[in-house]
């Protein structure tokens, strides 16, 4: 496994890469150099996550594995359906996976994303439009989602904590 640190406008990432595959992105916070590697996935995944955060991509095209067991892949292939830019409820989510019961056991799922903003855990909400559990912090939670709401021309959102 072969790691870098890349400083975006809301703190420090470390992406990690597994065999080819994109295995982990999270944001942290403190201080960490940034760091390159040659290899091309995470050269890849450093550019897509610039061209995000400058408001140039709406969708990552990397090779993605994360560990989970079926259940966890099933909630994180629908988050990748949540479009740019919009939010939807734990509540409509679970509607959408067509399993209306699951409200809590999909947050738990959410909450085990490892692959920070590339599969956007941050576009889930509260029933009551507040911010809701995020492993990254609710203000980044706040900061994702009023980015994507500027760039696709949504126009400044007010979420609540």
């Amino acid at each position: 496994m072969a790691q870098v640190y890349y400083r975006t406008p809301v703190g420090i990432a470390l992406i990690a890469e597994d065999n080819g595959y994109i295995c982990k992105v999270s944001i942290c916070d403190g201080e960490a150099d940034e760091t390159t590697m040659d290899l091309p996935v995470l050269k890849e995944a450093i550019k897509q996550l610039a061209e995000y955060f400058a408001g140039d991509r709406k969708l990552f095209n990397l090779p993605l594995k994360q560990p989970g067991s079926d259940f966890q892949q099933q909630v994180w292939q629908q988050l990748l359906h949540i479009p740019y830019g919009s939010t939807i409820t734990y509540q409509q989510q679970s509607h959408l996976m067509k399993n209306p019961l699951a409200i809590r056991a999909i947050a738990a799922a959410n909450g085990k994303n490892n692959l920070w903003v590339i599969v956007p855990c941050h576009r889930v909400i509260g029933s009551n439009g507040s911010l809701t559990g995020y492993a990254g912090g609710l203000w980044r939670k706040q900061w994702l989602l009023e980015h994507e709401a500027r760039i696709a021309g949504t126009g400044q959102i007010k979420l609540a904590f």
